[in-house]
């Protein structure tokens, strides 16, 4: 009786051992899943979103913008609304973003944040880069006062292939410090990565235009203006 009683409390042990170690094993699980990784992790020890960096592709086309329609309000001011197009990467004619935006006045500006990664970061040897639309304002108005066309931190729908494999948390931790380049172009310096913040582009707008943003060997944005039925 002695030795059976022995033997169910060490049965019951290496039960409640075997439990503790499955809930060490969940907590740990847990916690690595809700854990965020640094930029620095990211930007050196994520394989996958170096693969996707590596195979960023060069551009030529990001985007383009039309005038819907035009007309003077009560004080005799323009108002023009506009509408803004942001294409995919690699497929210009693929849209991935349309916006609205009603802009005081017929001359439109557009504030881009470019970013842009070494050559050894990519396969093509030479240096590629993001391409992220601030805001758009008419020419009477400060560009900090201009409507936002994405938020800082966001996530860009034309990039979504880039981070789609990291975490949601690491995904904000990437693009909170990508955004950050627009106050401090050389923040991630040593990565490689630098930016330049204010290319803007702007354009006095009218009816049956297109105008297509195109992009040059050095990364500068510029406009094609384009009959509609070109």
């Amino acid at each position: 009786m002695y030795f059976k009683k022995r033997e169910n409390s060490g049965k019951i042990l290496l039960t409640f051992l075997g439990l503790g170690a499955v809930v060490a094993a969940i907590i740990l699980g847990l916690s690595f899943y809700f854990s965020t990784s640094t930029i620095h992790e990211l930007l050196t020890s994520n394989h996958e979103l170096a693969k996707a960096i590596e195979n960023l592709t060069e551009e030529e086309q990001i985007g383009y913008a039309t005038l819907e329609s035009q007309r003077t309000d009560e004080s005799g001011r323009i108002v023009s609304v506009v509408r803004f197009v942001q294409t995919a990467v690699g497929a210009p004619r693929e849209i991935v973003s349309e916006q609205l935006f009603e802009i005081t006045g017929d001359i439109v500006h557009f504030d881009a944040l470019i970013v842009k990664f070494p050559s050894d970061s990519v396969k093509a040897g030479t240096d590629r880069a993001l391409y992220l639309w601030r805001r758009i304002h008419g020419e009477g108005t400060e560009p900090a006062m201009g409507q936002a066309i994405q938020e800082p931190g966001e996530s860009p729908e034309r990039y979504h292939a880039l981070t789609k494999s990291l975490r949601l948390k690491d995904r904000t931790v990437f693009w909170d410090e990508i955004w950050s380049l627009a106050n401090d172009p050389q923040r991630l310096s040593e990565y490689g990565i630098s930016a330049v913040y204010g290319n803007t582009v702007y354009s006095k707008m009218e009816k049956g235009k297109v105008y297509r943003f195109k992009i040059n060997t050095s990364g500068q944005i510029y406009p094609e203006v384009l009959n509609i039925l070109d």
